[in-house]
């Protein structure tokens, strides 16, 4: 799976800071041009993983972050789309991992073939570190993001 720093993506650091001060991280953000409007994807997560997000939580980061981007972009002809990340989210990026500490998840490990599943403890620019248990037994797993072929939420 390959790392690309969140931060490269355009209008990346300045929304995120916006979407952090409402309690939230911003998974992924597209600006893209479409037939003479611009659209616009955000994803966005709780900064507490215990922490569902909802249609208000949408609404209110929409309703911030719309005309933070309208302004940036210098246009008010925009078409945005806000999600949460969603139940069955495949992780595209490594560098989503950060963002998702605490919750539970399963990547697809190459080195062995199969998923493995637990708490997400850390994750850095190479690799994670999960919390897996297996027969009421846990141990800390490092796998290195070159090892990975996809990864998917947990839901219990």
């Amino acid at each position: 799976m390959d790392y690309t720093s969140l931060d490269s993506y355009p209008y990346y650091t300045e929304s995120e800071k916006l979407v952090a001060s409402l309690g939230y991280h911003l998974v992924e953000l597209k600006v893209s041009p479409h037939h003479g409007t611009t659209h616009i994807l955000a994803v966005i997560t709780a900064a507490d993983p215990s922490v569902d997000i909802g249609v208000d939580d949408c609404s209110k980061v929409h309703h911030k972050l719309l005309p933070f981007l309208e302004e940036k972009l210098g246009t008010d002809d925009t078409y945005m789309e806000l999600t949460s990340p969603g139940m069955e989210r495949n992780i595209k990026n490594a560098a989503e991992f950060a963002l998702f500490i605490g919750r539970n998840l399963r990547v697809w490990d190459k080195t062995i073939t199969d998923w493995v599943g637990g708490k997400l403890l850390s994750a850095d620019d190479k690799s994670l570190t999960l919390e897996v248990t297996k027969d009421d037994v846990s141990e800390t797993k490092q796998i290195s993001f070159a090892d990975i072929a996809k990864a998917k939420f947990i839901h219990l």
